[in-house]
């Protein structure tokens, strides 16, 4: 069992996706432009995707991927989009609406669509086969989970888009987290633009990470382009409790 990232910046540029991650070959958390690198056979292979709230530059992925793979996923099960009551509603209303995209939970038929719409709520947790992922709460500007994959060595956490979070915090304690995938859109002198838009920047950040115990890699993700080596320079005079580092596309983290 191993985690890819896809894609892990705050926005788009040469070089930087917007965030997706992969599990295995066949589960994707997160669907923004991060999945435009893998192939027509990769695309064709995932069978389930599990979306953290409903903001384009996690979700954009998904109508575009429906259209590429259906002719490839004929007489297959749908791809199953899994997300908060809101996100779904979010996707139906505002993207398979039939002006920004067709309604591929009704194409090629409604028999038979290429993607189907499944409701958690934060708390659940989500089998597939033997893996299973646990909904985290998240704090943002729309409702927002996190997701924990549990394996047989700890877990890997991804946090979302949050500001700061008691109710995260408060679960992660209990889970035995060995990889922490969080967040930290903004530099320090925008401390009000993170307020106000429900991100964390580094001195929200290392305030978040005391609540953190135990030997966890700390990945950074959700840098805006061009922002890499000044936030990663504040992240690194935070006091020095966790290993950190910025996430990069094509990492690959094992859980086994």
């Amino acid at each position: 069992m191993q985690i890819r990232v896809l894609g892990c910046s705050g926005s788009i540029a040469a070089g930087c996706r917007t965030t997706a991650f992969l599990l295995d070959d066949d589960v994707l958390i997160d669907a923004g432009t991060g999945i435009g690198d893998l192939t027509l056979d990769e695309l064709a292979g995932i069978n389930d995707i599990l979306l953290s709230h409903s903001h384009l530059d996690h979700v954009l992925g998904v109508p575009l991927l429906a259209d590429s793979v259906m002719r490839r996923r004929i007489g297959r099960p749908p791809i199953r989009v899994h997300g908060l009551p809101a996100t779904l509603q979010a996707l139906r209303q505002h993207v398979f609406n039939g002006a920004i995209w067709p309604d591929f939970t009704v194409l090629p038929s409604a028999a038979e669509p290429i993607l189907s719409l499944h409701p958690f709520q934060t708390g659940d947790v989500l089998k597939f086969g033997q893996r299973r992922i646990e909904v985290l709460p998240a704090l943002h500007t729309v409702p927002a989970v996190g997701f924990a994959v549990l394996g047989p060595q700890g877990a890997w956490v991804f946090t979302g888009d949050t500001a700061p979070n008691p109710a995260l915090w408060q679960r992660l304690r209990e889970l035995p987290v060995r990889h922490l995938v969080i967040e930290t859109a903004f530099r320090n002198d925008e401390a009000r633009l993170a307020h106000v838009s429900r991100h964390l920047h580094p001195a929200a950040l290392g305030q978040e990470l005391l609540q953190l115990d135990g030997d966890v890699a700390v990945h950074i993700t959700h840098i805006k382009p061009g922002e890499l080596d000044a936030v990663m320079s504040e992240i690194g005079a935070l006091p020095p409790r966790h290993q950190i580092n910025a996430l990069v596309t094509g990492q690959r983290m094992p859980l086994t």
